[in-house]
């Protein structure tokens, strides 16, 4: 999903690479304005240049140029829209419109450097007023509204801050939900009122003989009763009251759960998607019994339910269902049930069309168990076992037994990847104004030791002052308590610093992951940014190859190399085609394995991905590759489906590249949003331990994750001196928003003391835990 730097195991590599790509201002609008006719692009480059460097003169110069050969094209664009352009191809057809408005965005921006308030007033008004439609793409993954952007520039004038909140256009009232009907079965016996017909095949479908007798057993909200919730006495309540009042997506985060279950149980969304999203709201309120008979509602009735993400993905609701059960059910073993067999595949379902998908599917059955039983389960012993395939000849490499399990090895002993993203960006500094600087060399107090890494001090009492009980002890201290043994650099746009490398290695005991971009963001491919990185094109592929052997041969003998990783995400295009040509993109990325393996023989490689689009071409394309990673953001209850359609699909080990969420929880204090932001880490590092290795019930592939991320940025929400609170995407998260800004496992307090103040969140104390163990 989404966001997509030379720093410690970074995947959200907008960081740095901005200072590359963007010469200042708005986060890829200069990126944009590139694809906009040849003077615009070439103008709106130079202006955000110039006011990337302060040059003022130089950068009225370009924007009043622009808009004064411009502007007339631009405002009969925008006449010519009745509404914000939805797609790609939409956008890019009013390129002039985008343009000058981001030309007008960046003499408002720099007004406001110059504290020329009125005058930026003007800029960003005008921007409302006459060019409303105007979008500009950012390099973390999405367009921005350029009027809405000025809109929260204009409140930050006026207030001194956009730390909005999302307006919830619905009931706020807090209440819990009292069943008219919960059904007379708290499981139903659904071969008592039907029949499973061609379970495990595409024909699958389950018939229903009974109607009457299932929605009784079912209760009011699950499939097929659809009736009981309108003779519910407080839904006629709520309907009196007109609090059902309002687009059902918004009653997702809705304090009254009462509301938010009557209207999603009435709602219009598909019947699969519609009982997902109930079981959420059950499972909310802790009526799990009823939660789970509503997710697996959906994978009996509809296992090829789909919708769409932000993003515009297909997101299919019945493996998401399948996941929810599996987890509600370890989360709580007093239930004493287990779902076995179960399993929904989509064939054809790694890209963005779903008419041509295949839904194979096999609801399976509810057993009873005992928890405490199944957890002491013997596993094999290993040492028992043939070793079925191994990669890498030096002392780390990953094998594969006769079981079909895996497991990354270093010095002999299994080594599962206990990463977290590392970048410790000082509070005012920002890549889209070219003020960020290198955390591998700063050293802003001037001791002569870098600043992150050594100079850190946890404020405990949170009084944003570092007191005579709260010692200098450096992240990588910290890191190494909490329990990471991993880091993640890219060597490029900027060499690493080796000796910090080496030290983290000796004195922490933590290794490194060293990768190349492999094109994206065109690093390393000699590409223009527009159309980007070929995959097909042979210059960019020399370059690449050179740009990867150079880094192989490099740091090929140092002893902190974990494995080499190519890509970024590449998949999800942006500045490279691997979007349009994944055969193309796999094919060359296993051209680029084999060479490694020529020159080291001794590490692994791995991709980083995003998610598994386009998987089912990685498989074929990519037998060199030893690991397949992903960044993925799926909820608080892990992966799902991924790690048996990596192992379904492709046979190879498996690890999380980027996961994470915000502990900023709309509407809720700092306790429920750091909460919030743990229990999304434990679920998910959860998932990721039960699908390792000899672990009954998981696919015995994954070998661990990367945690995204240690430090708030402050920059992500484009105002680096402000702690945004504004959620930048929708998504699965405690509030249904990505909060950009509050994705560390530790916080920066008020900014004053950064880049040294640390204050280590309920998540740190959760990986310490599980991590230290």
């Amino acid at each position: 999903m989404k966001c997509r730097t030379v720093q410690l195991i970074s995947a959200f590599v907008f960081c740095q690479l901005a200072m590359v790509f963007l010469p200042a201002g708005q986060a890829g609008a200069g990126l944009y304005a590139q694809e906009a006719s040849p003077a615009a692009a070439e103008l709106i480059e130079k202006a955000w240049a110039a006011h990337g460097k302060r040059d003022i003169e130089e950068t009225f110069r370009l924007t009043r140029q622009c808009i004064d050969l411009y502007a007339g094209e631009a405002r009969r664009q925008q006449a010519g829209l009745k509404g914000m352009p939805q797609k790609a191809d939409e956008i890019k057809s009013v390129e002039v419109l985008n343009s000058v408005a981001v030309a007008f965005f960046i003499q408002g921006e720099s007004y406001l450097r110059q504290g020329k308030l009125d005058e930026a007033r003007q800029a960003f008004q005008t921007i409302i007023d006459t060019y409303g439609y105007a979008q500009a793409w950012d390099q973390r993954g999405w367009f921005w509204s350029v009027a809405e952007v000025s809109r929260q520039s204009l409140q930050k004038i006026a207030g001194g801050s956009i730390d909005i909140e999302q307006k919830r256009k619905v009931s706020q009232l807090p209440t819990r939900i009292v069943l008219y009907d919960p059904g007379k079965e708290d499981l139903v016996d659904y071969a008592k009122y039907g029949e499973f017909k061609d379970v495990g095949t595409d024909r699958y479908r389950y018939v229903i003989k009974d109607q009457e007798g299932l929605s009784a057993a079912a209760g009011e909200g699950i499939y097929p009763n659809t009736t009981s919730v309108r003779w519910d006495p407080e839904f006629k309540k709520a309907q009196k009251e007109k609090r059902l009042e309002g687009d059902q997506w918004d009653f997702m985060h809705s304090p009254d759960l009462q509301a938010a279950f009557f209207k999603w149980a009435t709602g219009s969304e598909p019947a699969g998607v519609r009982l997902f999203y109930i079981g959420l709201i059950l499972e909310k309120a802790g009526l799990l019994k009823h939660a789970l008979k509503a997710y697996y509602a959906v994978v009996v009735h509809y296992p090829g339910a789909y919708g769409w993400t932000y993003f515009k993905s297909p997101w299919y609701a019945g493996q998401a269902a399948l996941a929810k059960i599996n987890h509600l059910l370890r989360r709580n073993p007093q239930l004493g049930l287990k779902l076995v067999d179960a399993d929904i595949k989509i064939e054809n379902g790694f890209d963005y069309i779903v008419a041509n998908d295949i839904v194979i599917a096999n609801p399976g059955r509810f057993v009873k168990v005992n928890g405490l039983l199944e957890k002491l389960k013997p596993r094999p012993n290993k040492d028992l076992l043939s070793i079925k395939k191994r990669s890498g000849k030096g002392r780390v490499y990953v094998q594969q037994y006769e079981t079909g399990d895996w497991e990354l090895i270093v010095d002999g002993k299994p080594f599962s990847v206990r990463a977290v993203t590392y970048a410790p960006t000082r509070v005012g500094q920002s890549p889209d104004e070219g003020t960020m600087t290198n955390w591998m060399e700063d050293d802003f107090n001037r001791n002569g030791k870098i600043d992150g890494p050594y100079d850190a001090f946890v404020d405990k009492n949170k009084n944003n002052a570092q007191d005579a009980d709260e010692p200098t002890v450096g992240d990588f201290s910290l890191m190494r308590d909490m329990g990471v043994n991993s880091v993640r650099i890219y060597h490029q746009p900027r060499k690493p610093n080796k000796e910090l490398l080496r030290d983290l290695y000796k004195n922490y005991g933590i290794m490194t992951i060293v990768g190349d971009f492999l094109g994206k963001y065109t690093l390393g491919s000699g590409a223009a940014w527009n159309p980007g990185t070929d995959y097909r094109n042979q210059e960019h592929k020399k370059n690449m190859m050179d740009s990867v052997l150079g880094m192989v041969r490099e740091y090929k003998d140092e002893p902190f190399v974990l494995f080499w990783l190519l890509g970024n995400e590449n998949v999800y295009g942006y500045a490279c085609n691997a979007d349009k040509d994944p055969d193309a993109f796999f094919a060359f990325v296993n051209e680029v394995a084999r060479r490694i393996k020529e020159i080291d023989p001794d590490h692994p490689v791995g991709i980083c991905s995003g998610d598994v689009l386009y998987l089912d071409k990685f498989g074929p394309n990519c037998p060199d590759v030893d690991i397949f990673g992903a960044n993925a953001y799926r909820g608080n209850y892990g992966f799902g489906s991924f790690w048996r359609q990596v192992r379904d699909e492709a046979d190879k080990p498996a690890f999380i590249t980027e996961y994470g969420c915000s502990a900023y929880f709309e509407g809720k204090g700092e306790e429920a949003g750091e909460e919030g932001q743990a229990d999304y880490h434990q679920g998910s590092w959860e998932d990721i331990k039960n699908n390792m290795a000899f672990v009954d019930g998981g696919a015995g592939n994954a070998l661990g994750g990367i945690v995204f991320e240690w430090l708030d940025e402050w920059w992500k929400g484009y105002e680096p001196s402000i702690h945004d609170k504004k959620g930048t995407w929708v998504g699965p998260f405690p509030d249904g928003y990505m909060h950009e800004e509050w994705l560390g496992v530790c916080a920066q307090g008020d900014g004053r003391l950064s880049p040294f103040l640390r204050q280590l969140r309920t998540a740190y104390y959760t990986y310490k835990q599980e991590w230290k163990k």
